[in-house]
């Protein structure tokens, strides 16, 4: 009888081993595919206003807690993307500005304490944003341009695809869940030169802003090396509204809300 246990638990784990081996694909193209659909139905709205909430917590369960208005604005071959703090005090009037144009990246960040507008270089891309456990790297505008895609995993609710990310300094490859219904990212799974995993994002209770889009409403980021997450919640969202373009310069920047 223990034989044949054996015996029939090393079946399983062969057939379960096939199995799995069949749901990876190490095809690029069709791994970029997916991913590339999540990123037509991100961009299929023109503008996107909402009130954020960032809801910071250090390894000893203490928590700070900040506000934002955010603005954001996708063309054919730009997008635009402005966060401007309002709360508490001692950050209110801070603003950080992303644009992506053909497939060059710039950001800023407007610093009122000191008065003066700071460029965010290469070297600066995987700091922390304003004590967040986001970096600025993690609040540029992803691309599939960005990635070398590697393998996609067909599960029923989902898929996995893993793409490597060649100009990243922090992040040597990165894991995405996406919903096989909606085309959104559920889980974002971060891994360092090591193949350590490293951070973890997570989007919750999506919300359809469209017909073909749904939204998070709240994502959280856990930094799994320093215990710590930061979370961060949408709310008076309004999308397809007119924003003005000033809102994505310089004056923008310093304006504030």
């Amino acid at each position: 009888m223990k034989s044949a246990l054996i015996a029939l638990f090393a079946f399983l784990m062969i057939h379960e081993t096939c199995l799995h081996a069949q749901d990876r694909i190490t095809d690029e193209a069709e791994a970029r595919s997916v991913f590339e659909e999540v990123e037509d139905r991100r961009n299929s709205i023109n503008t996107e206003t909402a009130t954020l909430e960032m809801i910071i917590t250090d390894p000893r369960g203490r928590t700070r807690s900040r506000t934002m208005k955010m603005w954001s604005s996708t063309d054919e071959n730009i997008s635009r993307n402005l966060i401007v703090f309002s709360n508490p005090g001692n950050v209110s009037g801070t603003a950080f500005l992303t644009i992506r144009e053909n497939g060059s990246s710039s950001q800023r960040l407007y610093l009122p304490s000191v008065g003066r507008i700071q460029t965010i270089g290469s070297s600066d891309r995987g700091d922390r944003f304003m004590g967040s456990d986001f970096t600025y790297e993690d609040l540029g505008d992803q691309q599939a341009e960005d990635y070398e895609f590697e393998w996609l995993e067909n599960h029923e609710n989902y898929y996995l695809v893993h793409a490597s990310k060649p100009d990243s300094e922090q992040y040597s490859s990165v894991t995405f869940k996406i919903d096989r219904e909606m085309y959104t990212l559920s889980e974002i799974h971060y891994f360092d030169d090591e193949g350590e995993k490293i951070k973890r994002l997570e989007a919750e209770d999506f919300e359809q802003l469209s017909d073909q889009l749904w939204s998070p409403a709240r994502m959280t980021m856990y930094d799994l090396r320093e215990d710590r997450k930061t979370e961060l919640k949408w709310t008076e969202r309004e999308i397809n509204a007119s924003v003005e373009d000033w809102r994505f310069t310089e004056r923008g920047l310093q304006r504030g809300i």
